[in-house]
């Protein structure tokens, strides 16, 4: 089995970032596992699919075909379904409210938590993995598990910027609220909820850079023996 870096945490914590950074810099397999919910949300949104047919949205799930490049030089990764270039597509406000929506049904999970294991038992060295319940039910075996976080305002903010440099128009207070309604169904749900696993290392990113955080997480690797 490869060694296994499990990052969960709440939305806008920096997650996916630092999980691509923290890939590159130990040479492992990057498996977004938001994305592959995108895609599925993306899917509903487009197939006008009703997200409380719980059936119709798990046939979906289970039968698309998704498909995550390797990193680039950049650190960018490729999102494909059916063959299709979807990786700006499911980046919108829209998707992620989706997401959050269908992710909380059980049958998606377990169609999506089967990619990721397959994908996992491919890698040749060691996968990173982001989410929300990556060191508890994904792959609660994982070498090294972090719980990485920001305030609220922090998160919103960033996510913020992130709007406004893609040309997405959207008052702040109208982020921040949506991002205190995301972290307050991703923990209450049913299925696999948001919380820290016993062995994680909580980590707090507010005043720390990226390349702190990327560092904070390769060292902890690196304590656990991974390139000893």
């Amino acid at each position: 089995m490869a060694f296994t870096v499990a990052i969960d945490g709440p939305a806008g914590a920096g997650k996916s970032t630092v999980a691509r950074r923290v890939a590159k810099a130990l040479g492992f397999t990057y498996i977004d596992t938001g994305a592959m919910y995108r895609s599925i949300a993306l899917q509903v949104l487009e197939q006008s699919i009703d997200p409380e047919a719980i059936e119709t949205v798990s046939d979906l799930a289970h039968g698309s075909a998704i498909f995550l490049s390797p990193l680039d030089s950049m650190g960018n990764q490729k999102v494909c379904v059916g063959g299709r270039d979807v990786t700006q597509e499911i980046r919108t406000p829209e998707v992620s409210q989706m997401t959050s929506r269908i992710s909380a049904i059980p049958e998606v999970r377990s169609a999506m938590v089967e990619l990721q294991r397959s994908i996992s038992r491919q890698s040749e060295h060691g996968v990173v993995l982001e989410g929300r319940d990556i060191g508890t039910v994904v792959f609660p075996q994982a070498e090294v598990k972090i719980f990485l976080t920001a305030s609220a305002e922090e998160r919103a903010q960033r996510r913020f910027q992130e709007l406004q440099a893609k040309g997405i128009e959207m008052r702040f207070e109208m982020v921040l609220a949506e991002q205190i309604e995301r972290d307050e169904r991703d923990s209450q749900r049913a299925a696999s909820p948001l919380k820290i696993a016993d062995d994680a290392h909580y980590l707090m990113t507010d005043g720390l850079t990226i390349e702190q955080v990327v560092q904070k997480i390769v060292d902890m690797c690196t304590d656990k023996g991974y390139g000893a």
